[in-house]
């Protein structure tokens, strides 16, 4: 009877487990916590890749570059940033080391964080707080009055007189002697590179397809170059020598100095 009796408990037990499917003790959690590492681990590695430093790719470290920018709203210039932020009201500045001098013209001596494929447009528009997207641009209050220009909102005039809806542009040039030769964008423009000495770069709330000129200050780019070739600067033992080319060398106790 006992015999008989255990044959049908495990005859029930087998009936009423057709159909169902076996599981990992733990469930489904395990396997898709492994896939979501797995999938995280390659994308830090991704991004270490394309984020790490550039020591070899220039600008470096011992660049000294002059760009060459301004904004122009509909069919002229507006007036350059001011300020050099040197006096420790810019977090940008003192991270990256990209700043102006009031002049049209990025100072483009990096820190390492702003070298090789890292030296991007978007780290000088931080320095001076200037927000610029396809959305609009937009100045902090202590450059330009603030003014902003919103795209659907603030319009330009066409030739018959007519206003009508602006866009957002950025014009490249890749030499400032070369006005031939240039690039435009409509997007992105934080992430634009900044790949040689003496570019020029326009930024630009206009009707498409408007000839945006380029920045006056262009033409200064050959003669910052120069200065910065003709001078160099060194320090040794507490005191600061500096030599011009054709000038005597002078030397004096060290001053802390910023920029360039």
């Amino acid at each position: 009877m006992a015999s008989g009796s255990s044959a049908k408990k495990v005859a029930r037990l087998a009936q009423k487990g057709k159909g169902k499917k076996v599981r990992f003790q733990g469930g489904t959690i395990f396997p898709s916590v492994m896939a979501v590492v797995i999938v995280v681990g390659l994308g830090l590695v991704a991004y270490a890749r394309q984020s790490a430093p550039s020591k070899n790719t220039p600008p470096t470290i011992n660049d000294h570059w002059h760009v060459s920018y301004g904004f122009y709203h509909c069919d002229s210039f507006v007036a350059d940033l001011a300020g050099n932020k040197e006096d420790g009201s810019s977090a940008a500045y003192a991270k990256y080391n990209i700043h102006s001098h009031a002049d049209g013209v990025i100072h483009w001596h990096p820190s390492a964080l702003a070298t090789g494929t890292r030296a991007k447009l978007g780290l000088f528009l931080d320095t001076y707080g200037v927000s610029v997207n396809s959305k609009g641009i937009t100045f902090p209050a202590d450059q330009n009055k603030g003014v902003s220009y919103k795209v659907g909102t603030d319009k330009c005039k066409d030739k018959s007189g007519k206003m009508v809806d602006a866009q957002v542009q950025a014009i490249v040039w890749p030499s400032y002697d070369d006005t031939a030769t240039s690039k435009r964008y409509i997007t992105d423009f934080n992430n634009i590179r900044i790949t040689k000495d003496q570019m020029a770069i326009t930024i630009a709330y206009v009707i498409p397809g408007t000839e945006v000129p380029m920045p006056k200050s262009a033409t200064n780019l050959p003669e910052l170059g120069s200065k910065d070739s003709a001078a160099t600067t060194t320090t040794v033992k507490g005191a600061t020598t500096t030599t011009v080319k054709g000038a005597t060398t002078t030397t004096g106790a060290v001053t802390p100095t910023t920029g360039g």
